[in-house]
């Protein structure tokens, strides 16, 4: 009797990646493909707002908003900033009221750069998503519920979202 039958492993397909890494040349793209998607929420935290960036993203914003989906914006209050990007960061909450964003405004050195889409893709970084401009900058986009999640309850979104 042979109690060891051989076996043949089947090659598996290698699943796709969960994590893939962008710079400042490579990130909007990608992140504004990921926006458009979005079915019910969007949570971007990026302590500054240039009015050049943001010019860059209306449409994308718009777009959001026309669909319904919520829309939240984390950053520092412009308070906290120099006079000149005060000013910008002042006009970029205006507009995100105006169309209809939910901006919650941060005090005591607000510096996390992340986005959480539909909690389950995570961006998270050091690219200021709301401002970059010429700086290098590096972001990891996560395509995981569980880590979302995990990011979403770290800092306690839920007490406000």
């Amino acid at each position: 009797m042979n109690w060891f039958k051989p076996f043949r492993l089947i090659p598996q397909p290698l699943p796709e990646p969960v994590s893939i890494l962008y710079d400042e040349t490579t990130f909007y793209n990608k992140f504004k493909q990921d926006l458009l998607k979005a079915k019910q929420e969007v949570i971007i935290e990026s302590p500054f707002i240039a009015t050049r960036r943001l010019e860059m993203l209306k449409p994308v914003f718009e777009i959001l908003v026309d669909r319904g989906i919520k829309v939240f914006v984390i950053t520092r209050d412009p308070k906290e900033h120099d006079e000149s990007i005060s000013k910008q960061a002042e006009a970029g909450v205006r507009y995100f009221e105006v169309l209809g964003v939910q901006v919650l405004l941060c005090e005591g050195g607000h510096h996390r750069k992340l986005a959480i889409i539909d909690r389950k893709i995570l961006w998270e970084g050091s690219l200021n998503i709301l401002s970059q401009t010429k700086s290098r900058e590096i972001m990891r986009r996560i395509d995981s519920k569980d880590m979302a999640l995990e990011m979403f309850n770290f800092l306690k979104f839920y007490k406000f979202i």
